[in-house]
């Protein structure tokens, strides 16, 4: 008898490609078992509720900010309970940054890092060369090269509001910390014109971009040169993916502050607890999040991959001009996101406040309430 499993990923080679290879060497060494999968935006990767998909799906490709919902509405299968202590060492102690963390709850493990990912700066370096440029190093330095038409970042409202964390966490002030405030005032304020000055040197079209949307234009315009942050696709930064070759780096300085504190990303590996075989998909979810595998067949098929030890490897980083080494400090340093049962809501609407005020710089005060508000209800559990 056929075993099948059913999964949902993310439409990018990135999401869907590595899952699909190594679901195929999962079945051509269990022979037994036949997974497939579909795939969703990245948007509806973002916005769809894991509930609703875990009864529709055995493997679920999933958002660390889930895990507290996760955990209290027990809609995922708890791995702790079904790993040994010595795979989830080994996970916990080759994780990229706070990956591995990110899918545990109090305990409950609702997933596996399969890939690691954060904000990061990219440049065209051909283009760098054409017009005798310098990388910026410094947030002045990037202000003045964005001066010039050349800098574009990712501009839709869940890419605001994770720039908004950025920004708070680098200048000493992790969000969401309060129970009334998400933010000071004098911190929100602060990071609002910051982000509002950066946009306002920068092509209106980058409301309209998801880090994608970016990488897409830079690999074959030649009009944007640089993005100081946005969650790094190694994909573009291999030969013959995209038209031209991008590069990635760590991003600026911020005055005093050093270098910025990026929000994590990356995706895991869940099982739903209505999957009828969850020997079998946890099974396949170890061997996806295995070393060996993360290091060959998972990132030679376009992953972007979770463990650290891939992330480490001398052929992997040959192959793709440094990607891995270059970005990993900024992975280290990277801020975890609450992950509290309601916090949904907050991520789902909170974005959009940014982004209008980036867009027309009208009335900040407003803008930090109307978070406030939205960070309130999350804290109330209102429902996402």
């Amino acid at each position: 008898m056929t075993i099948k499993l059913k999964g949902i990923t993310w439409n990018h080679s990135r999401g869907f490609l590595p899952v699909v290879a190594t679901s195929q060497r999962f079945s051509e060494m269990n022979p037994e078992v036949e997974i497939s999968w579909e795939k969703r935006s990245l948007q509806e990767f973002a916005d769809a509720p894991i509930n609703v998909l875990a009864e529709q799906y055995d493997l679920l490709v999933i958002d660390h900010p889930w895990a507290g919902f996760a955990a209290d509405k027990g809609i995922l299968v708890p791995l702790n309970e079904h790993l040994s202590e010595e795979y989830l060492q080994d996970q916990a102690k080759n994780a990229v940054g706070f990956s591995h963390e990110s899918y545990n709850f109090n305990g409950f493990q609702s997933a596996l890092a399969i890939d690691a990912a954060t904000p990061v700066a990219s440049y065209r370096e051909d283009l760098f060369e054409k017009l005798d440029l310098s990388l910026p190093k410094t947030w002045d330095d990037l202000l003045n090269l964005a001066r010039k038409g050349l800098v574009a970042f990712p501009g839709i409202p869940i890419d605001s509001l994770m720039n908004f964390y950025m920004l708070c966490n680098t200048q000493g002030e992790d969000p969401c910390e309060g129970d009334e405030q998400f933010i000071s005032k004098e911190m929100g304020l602060r990071v609002l014109e910051q982000l509002r000055e950066l946009a306002s040197y920068c092509s209106p079209e980058m409301f309209n971009y998801n880090p994608i949307k970016v990488y897409e234009a830079m690999s074959v315009r030649n009009d944007i040169a640089y993005c100081p942050f946005a969650y790094g696709y190694s994909n573009y930064s291999r030969d013959g993916y995209g038209r031209k070759l991008i590069k990635f780096a760590d991003m600026v300085k911020l005055d005093e502050h050093g270098p910025l504190k990026s929000t994590l990303g990356g995706t895991g590996l869940a099982v739903s607890v209505k999957c009828n075989h969850i020997e079998y998909a946890v099974k396949y979810a170890e061997y996806t999040a295995s070393p060996e595998c993360q290091r060959t067949i998972f990132t030679e098929n376009g992953g972007q991959p979770g463990h650290r030890s891939a992330w480490e490897d001398e052929e992997l980083n040959r192959r793709y001009h440094n990607y891995f080494s270059a970005t990993l400090p900024a992975l280290d340093r990277a801020y975890l996101r609450p992950r509290y049962s309601g916090y949904l809501h907050f991520q789902d609407n909170a974005g959009d406040l940014v982004r209008k005020y980036m867009i027309d710089g009208k009335s900040p005060e407003s803008i930090l309430e109307g978070m406030n508000q939205l960070y309130r209800e999350s804290k109330r559990g209102v429902s996402v």
